[in-house]
């Protein structure tokens, strides 16, 4: 039976082709996640993302489903911010975010990561893209980057 297990950090990503859907809305940290997730990449040796900008989280799975499309596209990233407020807008936003971001990779075929934060105040979604609790768009990077390796492995 064959196995097919990466160790994180060893990527084999040569000339991959990686994209990134990042909201406007709450740039204050999506900017950031941004920032986190290039870091990783350019060290990974992907120095050139294709990058798409979109007006808010809602509008992240459309870009991303029409992005994993692209030729020589081999995975998509997703980075935004959704902070709950007193309406019940957030949870809307929130779940068709997450839900259509999943479908962009199934019906794709190529791995869409979600990279969004989504939470409850501002100070989580500071502590969430780079502060105490890392960066959450340099995670995002690196689960991209293992799914590429995964991927390339696994025969068709």
């Amino acid at each position: 039976m064959a196995r097919y297990d990466i160790v994180p950090g060893q990527y084999e990503v040569a000339g991959a082709g990686i994209g990134i859907v990042a909201a406007r809305f709450n740039a204050r940290f999506v900017d950031r996640l941004l920032e986190g997730a290039f870091d990783v990449l350019i060290l990974n040796g992907v120095a050139d993302p294709t990058v798409v900008r979109v007006p808010g989280a809602f509008e992240i799975p459309l870009a991303a489903r029409r992005l994993a499309g692209a030729p020589g596209i081999e995975a998509v990233i997703a980075l935004g911010a959704v902070v709950q407020g007193e309406t019940p807008h957030f949870d809307y936003v929130a779940a068709c975010c997450a839900q259509g971001v999943m479908t962009a990779g199934l019906d794709r075929g190529v791995p869409v990561i979600f990279g969004v934060l989504t939470t409850e105040d501002d100070a989580q979604a500071a502590a969430r893209s780079g502060g105490e609790h890392g960066n959450k768009g340099a995670e995002a990077a690196h689960a991209a980057l293992e799914m590429v390796t995964l991927l390339r492995r696994i025969p068709r």
